[in-house]
């Protein structure tokens, strides 16, 4: 039951937004009482901290085992983490837009754990791309976190605009997004 009360939570944030939402809408949607709402959540603020926890952890993980192998180079992790970004828009593009959206609802402390998992995601891009540029693959006079908001920028945006379904794949605009990258980035040989 927690499980539909998240996945029809998404889907009335995503329509109508967290504060337009209402417990009652939730629990009218899925032909429950508030109190089995309650049973499962101490409110509709804790219920979106888990959402919004749930989508930037899934992607930390995803992101955390592109870097681990260390049989690719940094161009390679590169392309397969924006590839993965924009996979995801398939699967998680609710999740996605409420995250970027409705996370400013949040209280500060659940909002500064939410925060932390998005910091540990730019981080660990912005440390891709200095070791990018220490092994010589990336032009040296790059700003490394200034291209990292950058890049996170371009992808993020996607979830509001990009239709896997549509004339471009997820392959083509990964292609799209990486040479765009890495023109600006890539050493020339």
């Amino acid at each position: 039951m927690k499980k539909k009360i998240i996945e029809t939570s998404i889907e009335l944030f995503d329509q109508k937004g967290f504060k337009e939402t209402s417990v009652q809408d939730i629990v009218e949607s899925i032909g429950v009482t508030k109190g089995t709402f309650y049973y499962y959540f101490n409110s509709k603020e804790e219920l979106l901290k888990d959402i919004c926890l749930s989508y930037i952890e899934d992607l930390v993980r995803q992101q955390e085992e592109i870097l681990e192998d260390l049989n690719k180079d940094c161009t390679t992790k590169l392309n397969e983490i924006v590839y993965m970004l924009i996979k995801n828009i398939k699967t998680q593009r609710r999740s996605a837009r409420i995250f970027f959206r409705e996370m400013r609802h949040l209280n500060e402390q659940h909002l500064k754990e939410i925060k932390g998992k998005r910091s540990l995601f730019r981080k660990n891009y912005q440390k891709l791309i200095e070791e990018g540029i220490t092994e010589g693959e990336f032009k040296n006079n790059l700003n490394p976190d200034i291209l990292t908001f950058g890049i996170l920028g371009i992808t993020n945006w996607s979830y509001y605009w990009f239709n896997p379904e549509g004339e471009v794949s997820e392959e083509k605009l990964t292609e799209i997004y990486v040479d765009l990258i890495l023109n600006g980035i890539k050493k020339s040989d």
